[in-house]
This record gives structure tokens, C-alpha cells and sequence, in this order.
């Protein structure tokens, strides 16, 4: 019985259950954002609308995960593991803390003052860069630093974009 033969007679099956949970995470995404951008005018082609362009990313991520899905139907690939919390933790949490630091909030009793990009910016890449495990804190700040010098220069000055740079301290 040849090879072929034999992957016939198993059926369909799930022969990589890594890239079927990634696929079926990747449709379930694209509903999401195809479900909160449905409001949204698509415009066309000639005169796009603020809703082609989540709608377009979701119809693409929807058929990259149907493809992803069907594929790990058929060739042989990585069994689906565990994954480091820590990672999760503190990228999601750096974006969350450049998020709440940027222009500040208030929630009843506790407030944080607008910190602007100059705080912010070296917070967030500091904070999610102790989710490497080969890091060095010597080169996560010097890299913090540099990121937001680039990203100061970028969004501030070269596409004026209206980010609070140091409002504690500058008043820009």
C-alpha cells in the first residue's frame, strides 16, 4: 500500500493542530472586525469610505485563516503547546501602559497626569521588552531611548501629528 493509499483511507483529519488553532483564530478575528466596522460607509474604489480599509484587512485575514485552516488539514505540522504567559503579559501590558500614560485618565479617586511621548514612549518599549528572556537591561534602555528619539522625531515633527510630547514639563 503506497503512501498515498494510506492517507486516504485516515480521512480528514487534523494533521497540525497548531496551524488549525491559528487559523481559526485568524477567522474569528476577521468577524470581529468585519462585525465592528459594518457601520462604517466602504465608499469605492474611486472615493474610498472610512470602512474599506478595516473591511478589506478582515476579508483578507478571514481567507488567510481559511487557508491556514485547510492547510493543517493536509500537511503534517507542529502539535498545538503551551506559550509563555510572561510574553503575553508584558506586551499587552506595555501597550496598555503607553495607553493610560500618553494623556493621562482619570477613574474616580486615581489619576495619572499626561506623561507625553517623552515618558510614555520609553515606558512602553522598556516594559514590554522584559518579555525577552536573552535580555540585557543596559541595552533595553539604551534601545528605549533610542526608539523614542526616533519616534519623538517622527510622529512630532516630521508628520506633525498633535502627540503630547512632555506636557508636565514643556507644555507641548
Amino acid at each position: 500500500m503506497s503512501l498515498n493509499q494510506i492517507e486516504r483511507a485516515q480521512g480528514l483529519r487534523i494533521r497540525s493542530t497548531q496551524d488549525f488553532a491559528g487559523g481559526l483564530f485568524m477567522i474569528l478575528l476577521a468577524l470581529g472586525a468585519y462585525a465592528f466596522s459594518w457601520d462604517l460607509p466602504a465608499g469605492s474604489l474611486r472615493q474610498l469610505g472610512p470602512g474599506m480599509l478595516p473591511k478589506a484587512f478582515a476579508v483578507i485575514c478571514g481567507v488567510l485563516g481559511a487557508i491556514l485552516t485547510l492547510a493543517s488539514l493536509r500537511y503534517h505540522g507542529e502539535k498545538l503547546s503551551g506559550w509563555s504567559w510572561k510574553g503575553v503579559f508584558f506586551a499587552l501590558g506595555g501597550a496598555c501602559l503607553f495607553a493610560l500614560t500618553i494623556r493621562g485618565f482619570e477613574i474616580g479617586p486615581v489619576q495619572v497626569p499626561a506623561l507625553g511621548l517623552l515618558v510614555a514612549g520609553p515606558l512602553l518599549i522598556f516594559f514590554s521588552g522584559l518579555a525577552a528572556d536573552d535580555r540585557k537591561l543596559k541595552e533595553l534602555v539604551i534601545f528605549a531611548l533610542a526608539m523614542s528619539a526616533g519616534c519623538i522625531l517622527l510622529f512630532k515633527y516630521a508628520l506633525s501629528l498633535p502627540i503630547p510630547l512632555a506636557p508636565w514639563l514643556l507644555g507641548i
